[in-house]
């Protein structure tokens, strides 16, 4: 698969790609990295054929088949039985002839069932996807696209969602795997495991530049670059400065030396013009801080049972959790348990077992930013929950998360996720919650935002519940107690 001069933009003020070139060679493990917004999904559109590049040519080998793993399942595929899910992965021409072959009813549950095993993953082919776990979800999307042996395949944040152990079963099952593979991750240590080389696309530049080896390897090498840049920019500023010096000390003197300084200006700038743009590395947030709501005080939550999801079946657990102002719960549990429901529960305060204090504004972070309306612009989202947060407050506070006034007026849905997780933070900002829930809170995320992040989360003095199953990240923050809903 090969890029060709590929231009592509949304529309005239939002462009992606400017001209990229780029190839993939059968059987290799490459990395598509680049800051959230960047276009690394729209690079995958554009080699499934979904969308058309504007102009240049995306050159695929002769008969080659071509399936992804999106970074979460459509709202539409929600509803659908895991059967109809995966009938949904073929076209109606190969399934119609699949059903038609031999004058027999094309049967899929054994075709299901074999790349459920591959995942990892047991399932009842009845079951409606909605009530699957973020962490199971994230296996039937790789499910999905194995199910289409393709010769490409394409994944987008797959390690979202998984747990340790779905996190190591997918490692594995790439290292081992004999295809052509591009992932989109940001999880470093994810990627270094199999990548045989790296394509970085540049916010900036929206160019796709190629790198052999892992991202360690591509940080090496940026760095290098920038220092040698960095040092040439040193020179011709010290060159610059005194052509400008003598440029004022010419035009002092008056009369005809006023034409040497002018002379001078011009050299100092061709060396100017000559300085080298150096790379603009990915912007990282800003620090920031949560507010904690002020007018409340003594106990916040309390849970004393909760259900938890064992064999297909709800069971009840007891528990003796009480949260005050700056205490921190962690939540921990496999993939499937049961910890996004009873967030969810906990949010709506219909949790069984459990009691929040009376007015206690929460702030809930879900991994599948359904607390956004996506028809919303991002500007009327933030408003929403401002409060009395002024308008240049807002947008001050909404520019610290790479939040630009040319994405103010953009709707939720026209976002990255990426973007959308940022969104979230800052509305949890202008919110200033006295009970923060946080599901899963660096899906999508770009991983130097991350620190940033967490620092946010050890420093806030509400009560906060923490489901994460990066344990990087989980290090940074203070956890004063933990649920362990297998235990």
């Amino acid at each position: 698969m090969r890029f060709d001069k590929v231009s592509f933009a949304y529309r005239h003020n939002k462009p992606i790609l400017n001209e990229v070139d780029f190839s993939v060679r059968q059987g290799s493990k490459i990395t598509l990295m680049g800051q959230n917004g960047a276009g690394k999904s729209t690079v995958f559109n554009l080699i499934m054929g979904t969308v058309e590049p504007d102009s240049g040519h995306v050159h695929r080998a002769k008969r080659i088949t071509v399936a992804a793993a999106r970074q979460t399942i459509s709202r539409d595929q929600l509803h659908l039985t895991v059967r109809e899910f995966f009938e949904r992965c073929f076209s109606e021409d190969n399934l119609a002839k699949a059903q038609a072959c031999k004058g027999k009813i094309y049967d899929i549950d054994p075709r299901i069932d074999e790349v459920l095993e591959v995942v990892n993953l047991v399932a009842p082919h009845d079951r409606i996807i909605k009530s699957f776990s973020g962490g199971q979800q994230a296996r039937l999307l790789l499910a999905s696209a194995l199910i289409q042996n393709p010769d490409l395949l394409l994944l987008d944040e797959p390690t979202n969602n998984l747990d340790k152990d779905g996190i190591s079963h997918l490692t594995q099952f790439l290292i081992d795997y004999k295809k052509t593979c591009i992932v989109i991750s940001h999880d470093a240590n994810f990627l270094n495991a199999f990548t045989h080389g790296v394509l970085y696309l540049d916010v900036f530049t929206r160019k796709i530049e190629q790198y052999v080896g892992n991202y360690f390897d591509l940080v090496a090498e940026l760095l290098a670059r920038i220092e040698k840049e960095n040092r040439k920019n040193a020179q011709l500023e010290k060159k610059i400065q005194e052509k400008k010096d003598k440029a004022n000390y010419f035009a002092k003197k008056g009369g005809h030396l006023r034409f040497v300084a002018k002379k001078m200006r011009e050299k100092a700038e061709v060396l100017e013009e000559a300085k080298v743009d150096v790379r603009r590395e990915d912007k990282t947030i800003r620090t920031f801080v949560i507010p904690s709501q002020r007018d409340i005080g003594g106990e916040i939550l309390s849970i004393t049972s909760f259900f938890v999801m064992k064999n297909h079946k709800l069971v009840a657990r007891k528990a003796n959790i009480s949260l005050r102002k700056n205490q921190h719960l962690l939540l921990l549990g496999p993939n499937g348990i049961g910890k996004s429901a009873l967030l969810e529960s906990l949010a709506l305060g219909k949790a069984q077992g459990s009691k929040i204090a009376p007015n206690v504004q929460i702030g809930y972070y879900r991994q599948d930013f359904s607390t956004l309306n996506f028809e919303d612009t991002v500007y009327d989202s933030l408003g929403f929950v401002a409060g009395q947060h002024t308008e240049e407050n807002l947008r001050s506070i909404a520019a610290g998360f790479l939040i630009t006034s040319d994405l103010m007026y953009t709707k939720i849905g026209s976002l990255s996720d990426g973007q959308k997780g940022l969104v979230c933070f800052a509305r949890l900002v202008l919110q200033e919650p006295g009970l923060l829930i946080l599901d899963e809170p660096t899906n999508h995320i770009n991983f130097r935002h991350l620190p940033v992040i967490a620092s946010a989360l050890n420093k806030y003095e509400g009560a906060m519940i923490l489901v994460s199953h990066v344990p990087e990240f989980v290090q940074q923050i203070r956890i004063d107690e933990i649920l362990d809903l297998e235990s």
